[in-house]
């Protein structure tokens, strides 16, 4: 249950901050790599920064850039962007320099706040951009650039900015930037108000409450990991940061330290959780929620999950960043509805379309996904006709509605089921195929640690449907033997032609996806 006592309704993101920090100065806001910060450290260090940020000619409704890993000055950079009125874009730290650039140039960001260690991919970056002013954290000592600022040195000298600059909920808070279908990375524009709702949205859902301690060790740049900070903050509860999963035992130990409650995850996480607690049992009894989403958590996972999480509410979701969530799955119902992806947050409404005449599809027929409510965006920042393509007319004059371009069906009781997207479909001897069934076909073979499945160029059949996976270290498996009790699961058109045994690991995206444009 959300508190009763939170009387004021917080109507912009930076909100969240200013009353957990005026109720409970002295609790612990954040844990990072095992450091303590209380809200009001928080709070104070965001006014000195933002105060900053103001002297850098920061003005309501400009671009900051914020290209950190998961660390202290990340945080406080940006609640120091929404104090100061600006708007903020998170970049992954593992972003190269050519796309820094790219997103640099087309946000026309004014700032830059980065770490020392990326010196060697955003310093010549820079000099070539708009960028008027650099803030650094860690050793500064070696870099030169004219427009350097340390935030250290902030943080020790500045004076709190004396109060927020002045923006209204339907201003621009955020820019996010995902992956376009062309290879050029699109800004999603998203407004105090669609990420108010959506948080609080979610956190009904959840059921959390101040009390809870939220792990994140997914990027702050993936919107999943970025609302997991502002849910935290805006019920006054805790957040343990690690800066990443690739030490699983560290974090392992942070959790049962720190007595996390819940824990987002991704599929390719609790791939490796799931391959851990086959050699030696894992089980965390404090964490009381699951969430997964980024793709579907497979079947076979759930029971494996349920043992090393005995006491967690597992919640299945579906989502894009165009309007942060979409759906969830009561978790009373992961055993019941297994392959659902549930119904539509609250206080917002899902439908499906026909591909072909628009008209709305009848339960169990299969057609476009349609998304109502406050929380979609605003479009793509500079790309007019792309923002037409994915938010059409709704229900009232003026009105627009998010099209997904997402293929599910929806059953009688109204839970979604994912059928693909439009563009994976894979279309071979006349009949489509969804990736997603053909690797869940895949996890349920004993001895598949990961599977993807994409459509490869065939003169035959149009498409093929062509396999990656890997095994497990014990695992016999050939790709014969993959292959064989496919045909005993899938129908006939729905079979690999081709099964690429992949040693070690699939390539991932900078989110922890696979990555399927790699693989093609």
């Amino acid at each position: 249950m959300v508190d009763s006592d939170l009387t004021i309704p917080p109507r912009l993101l930076r909100d969240g901050l200013l009353s957990s920090a005026k109720r409970t100065p002295d609790k612990v806001a954040l844990v990072i790599e095992g450091v303590e910060y209380t809200y009001s450290q928080l709070m104070q260090a965001a006014l000195k920064m933002a105060s900053q940020l103001v002297q850098s000619g920061i003005q309501r409704g400009d671009r900051v850039a914020i290209y950190m890993d998961n660390t202290w000055p990340c945080v406080v950079s940006i609640y120091a962007v929404l104090i100061a009125g600006g708007v903020f874009l998170v970049i992954n730290p593992q972003t190269k320099s050519d796309k820094l650039e790219f997103v640099l140039k087309d946000s026309d960001a004014k700032v830059l706040c980065t770490d020392s260690h990326l010196a060697g991919v955003f310093a010549d970056v820079v000099v070539n951009s708009q960028v008027t002013t650099v803030i650094c954290s860690g050793d500064t000592s070696e870099l030169t650039l004219s427009c350097l600022l340390d935030f250290n040195q902030i943080l020790a000298s500045n004076a709190p900015l004396e109060k927020p600059v002045f923006v209204v909920p339907n201003d621009m808070a955020a820019l996010i930037y995902t992956s376009g279908s062309t290879g050029v990375p699109k800004g999603v524009m998203h407004t105090h108000q669609s990420m108010v709702f959506a948080a609080w949205s979610l956190i009904e859902y959840l059921r959390l409450s101040r009390e809870d301690k939220i792990l994140l060790v997914l990027p702050v740049a993936f919107d999943y990991g970025l609302y997991q900070l502002f849910m935290a903050l805006k019920l006054g509860g805790t957040l343990v940061i690690e800066r990443s999963f690739t030490f699983p035992v560290q974090v392992y130990k942070r959790i049962e330290e720190q007595k996390v409650t819940v824990f987002p995850g991704v599929p390719t996480i609790f791939a490796m959780m799931v391959s851990a607690h086959k050699k030696k049992p894992l089980c965390f009894p404090t964490v009381t929620r699951i969430t997964n989403t980024a793709a579907a958590l497979p079947e076979e996972f759930v029971s494996y999950l349920q043992e090393i999480f005995p006491n967690a509410l597992i919640y299945k979701m579906y989502g894009l960043t165009e309007c942060k969530r979409v759906s969830y799955l009561e978790p009373e119902l992961v055993n019941a509805k297994s392959n659902s992806v549930g119904k539509a947050i609250p206080g917002t409404e899902v439908y499906l379309l026909s591909e072909k005449t628009g008209q709305a599809v009848s339960a169990g027929e299969t057609g476009v996904l349609y998304v109502r409510g406050p929380h979609i965006m605003l479009g793509y920042w500079k790309q007019d006709e792309l923002s037409r393509k994915m938010l059409k007319p709704g229900r009232y004059p003026g009105e627009r509605v998010l099209c997904t371009h997402d293929l599910f069906r929806m059953d009688s009781e109204g839970y979604l089921y994912f059928v693909g997207r439009n563009d994976d479909i894979i279309k071979t001897r006349g009949e489509k195929v969804s990736p997603v069934e053909v690797e869940n076909a895949l996890y349920e073979i004993k001895g598949i640690k990961e599977a993807a499945v994409i459509g490869a160029p065939d003169e035959l059949l149009g498409e093929s449907v062509k396999a990656f996976v890997t095994l497990e270290a014990d695992s016999d498996l050939t790709d014969k033997k993959i292959k064989k009790i496919c045909l005993s699961k899938l129908e006939n058109f729905m079979v690999p032609k081709d099964i690429i045994v992949v040693p070690d690991s699939l390539p991932k995206t900078a989110n922890g996806k696979i990555d399927k444009k790699a693989l093609s």
